[in-house]
């Protein structure tokens, strides 16, 4: 299989892949293929890891996408802006992901679920309860909001990252969460109670937005109920004031 992966903070990442090969994607994320590209849905690992997937952000059902002969094509892209990676799984070391991060994969990658361990990052980590575990040998991608940034961080390396910042981490990293020290940074400092502790060997992936911050953004600039929307600055200030 070969991946292109184009766009800037919109991206979409194209697999071309031989005859006798498969990929599957999150149902609904395919955007376009080539037409001797067959598409079958598929719960794959059967109710049980369907379920599963269901609690870890994902569909019940993947689209498994196989070649009809010769080469094809099929692209995928994620429902918010953000960023796609490739993560190599061939070297043996499982990648932990935030719970909707999948996106497409390798018919030999594992996705499944998988839980926090410790209770202090299962209620303040930003992560949740459940999480996504991609093992296997092949490469699987990951989308989420924002840019990205690739770490890696050497045997006993700590590094403390916002709440809800992380995509994901080798299964070699300790994920835990620390309280923020000082009543008025708490309070005042914007970063809230607590603070994600990522503690190495491995790599991790860090975003630069996260989809609750960005929605959050947006929120003063929505309609609201008994506001007519597509109007902005004095023009619609005007109009507003007509209508009142």
């Amino acid at each position: 299989m070969n991946h292109k992966i184009v766009g800037d903070n919109l991206q979409i990442v194209t697999l071309e892949i031989s005859e006798g090969e498969t990929v599957y994607g999150e149902a609904g994320s395919m955007v376009y293929m080539s037409p001797n590209m067959e598409m079958e849905a598929k719960s794959r690992g059967g109710i049980l890891k369907g379920l599963g997937r269901k609690l870890a952000g994902e569909t019940f059902f993947m689209t498994e996408f196989s070649s009809a002969g010769g080469t094809a094509i099929v692209a995928f892209a994620g429902n918010a802006p953000g960023k796609i990676q490739a993560w190599d799984l061939s070297t043996g070391t499982d990648f932990m992901a935030q719970k909707d991060a999948f996106l497409c994969a390798d018919d030999g990658v594992d996705m499944k679920i998988a839980f926090q361990k410790r209770l202090g990052a299962t209620f303040f980590g930003g992560e949740g309860f459940i999480l996504q575990r991609l093992s296997g040998d092949g490469t699987a991608f990951v989308h989420a909001c924002g840019d990205f940034i690739e770490m890696e961080l050497g045997q006993g390396e700590r590094l403390k990252v916002d709440t809800g910042s992380v995509v994901g981490w080798e299964a070699t990293v300790d994920y835990d969460i620390e309280r923020v020290k000082g009543i008025k940074t708490m309070l005042f400092g914007g970063e809230g109670l607590f603070i994600t502790r990522l503690e190495g060997p491995g790599k991790v992936l860090l975003q630069s937005m996260t989809l609750k911050n960005l929605a959050m953004a947006l929120a003063p600039f929505m309609p609201q109920q008994g506001q007519t929307s597509g109007k902005s600055g004095l023009v619609g200030t005007l109009i507003d004031e007509s209508l009142s």
